[in-house]
């Protein structure tokens, strides 16, 4: 005879009822005067971006593509290299340049590579964006910056059109099509399908695409969002092996015509299974937590960049596992994936906002509350994790500092320490011991006692 189940856990099954989730695109848009969305970036900056494009076209000068590593960069760098095409520029007199491992284009290295190929345009394409000299120390270089992380500060003498202040913000292919699409007829075939993968790179296969996101009903027409969702797979992972192999997404990517022609990529299909090994070994490391509860705290040493898929992948899992062990809880807020293996004598880590977070009010915001942790410091802490501590978006941040510094952060977290007791946390005596009321068995502890 089978039991009827008992309150408690018809409570339970209530309870493990997923929230609603609102829709990216749901965001309130800015508005003008008339009260017409604008989007996706200041009117007048998208108007000079593509009178730029014009003149760097009509020129025929040597013009340098500096996309990011990620399939948001690389999808948004082919799209201003097939508008420049389209605008008559001939492909002799363009050229790539692809960050090093661990480097930013505003590191002097990188900026000495950029004036070797002696551009005369530059297009730097979703790199992120803080004050700094000139893109290259030339007076002759000009020099647009396309981006969508958040910034208020730029590269001196750079024209600059950013999305970050113009929800819903675009991601870098969606801006750079936005902008590219009505300077010739051709560009919303040639490029739909890469401002679609571009931006299903950053949002997930999942995103609606609801107003003020333009309508991509035929491009879904023509391509499957399976094989869009499984190229972008393939171009991000050149970049997460130990090797960094970007060229091999980026040529890829610029020969295909389709997504499809991305998928039986020899190279991309290596890298993909060598970067879900990694994951996969990687991904049962056991979290500690900041003493107010607000950060989980995971710990790795690889030389893959896997740091931000776990990150991920963790914030998506963290409503599933009993707050026997503290990962589902009304405090918790950020998934941080600390990687001490990617750089030499360096942390790289990666935060994302943990599911049961999402909905909060008000929003969890990563990079003031990375900012708010290392303002405890005394000293001058701040100062000395540099320019690329609590960087990217107020959702997705990070950064890459010193692993003394690093420690530093952990120690005003107060990582590892526990809470102060207080009445009502879920524990009660028994025999003069302390125990956990849950009888949960889908803990920590026993899901990190298995092996990868």
């Amino acid at each position: 005879m089978k039991r009827k189940a008992t309150d408690s856990q018809g409570s339970s099954e209530a309870k493990r009822q997923k929230e609603p989730v609102s829709e990216y695109c749901d965001v309130e848009p800015r508005k003008d005067d008339d009260g017409a969305p604008v989007w996706p970036a200041s009117p007048k900056a998208i108007e000079d971006a593509r009178a730029f494009l014009k003149k760097c076209a009509a020129s025929q000068l040597k013009t340098l593509i500096v996309p990011d590593k990620d399939a948001d960069g690389l999808d948004a760098g082919v799209i201003v290299h097939r508008t420049l095409r389209c605008l008559g520029a001939s492909p002799d007199s363009m050229d790539v340049h692809l960050v090093k491992k661990g480097n930013s284009i505003h590191d002097e290295e990188e900026r000495e590579a950029m004036k070797a190929k002696n551009p005369k345009y530059i297009i730097v394409v979703d790199q992120g964006s803080r004050a700094a000299p000139s893109v290259v120390e030339s007076s002759d270089v000009k020099s647009l910056i396309i981006d969508h992380h958040l910034s208020d500060e730029f590269p001196n003498g750079a024209m600059v059109v950013s999305a970050c202040h113009y929800p819903p913000v675009a991601t870098s292919a969606l801006l750079t099509y936005e902008i590219c699409k009505n300077l010739h007829p051709d560009i919303a075939s040639l490029c739909g399908y890469l401002c679609a993968m571009g931006t299903h790179g950053d949002l997930g296969n999942t995103v609606k695409w609801k107003p003020p996101f333009p309508d991509m009903t035929e491009v879904f027409k023509t391509h499957t969002r399976k094989a869009i969702s499984t190229a972008v797979s393939l171009l991000n992972a050149p970049r997460r092996t130990a090797t960094f192999d970007v060229i091999t997404a980026w040529e890829a990517l610029l020969a295909a015509n389709s997504p499809k022609e991305v998928l039986n990529n020899p190279r991309l299909l290596s890298a993909r299974a060598e970067v879900n090994e990694e994951v996969e070994r990687q991904t049962h490391t056991a979290p500690k937590f900041s003493k107010d509860g607000k950060i989980a705290v995971f710990r790795i040493h690889s030389a893959a960049q896997v740091h931000p898929v776990i990150a991920t992948r963790w914030a998506t899992r963290l409503t599933s596992i009993n707050q026997a062990n503290h990962l589902k809880s009304p405090k918790l807020e950020i998934v941080l994936v600390a990687n001490s293996g990617y750089l030499p004598n360096m942390v790289n880590f990666s935060c994302r906002i943990a599911r049961c977070a999402r909905n909060r009010d008000p929003p969890v915001n990563i990079i003031a509350s990375l900012k708010a942790v290392a303002e405890l410091d005394t000293t001058d802490l701040t100062q000395r994790m540099g320019e690329s501590f609590a960087r990217g978006h107020k959702e997705a941040s990070g950064g890459i500092v010193p692993v003394k510094e690093f420690e530093e952060l952990m120690a005003l977290m107060k990582v590892g320490e526990k809470p102060d007791a207080t009445e009502g946390n879920g524990k009660e005596k028994k025999g003069g011991k302390t125990v956990e009321k849950s009888p949960q068995k889908n803990t920590l502890s026993n899901y990190f006692g298995k092996k990868a």
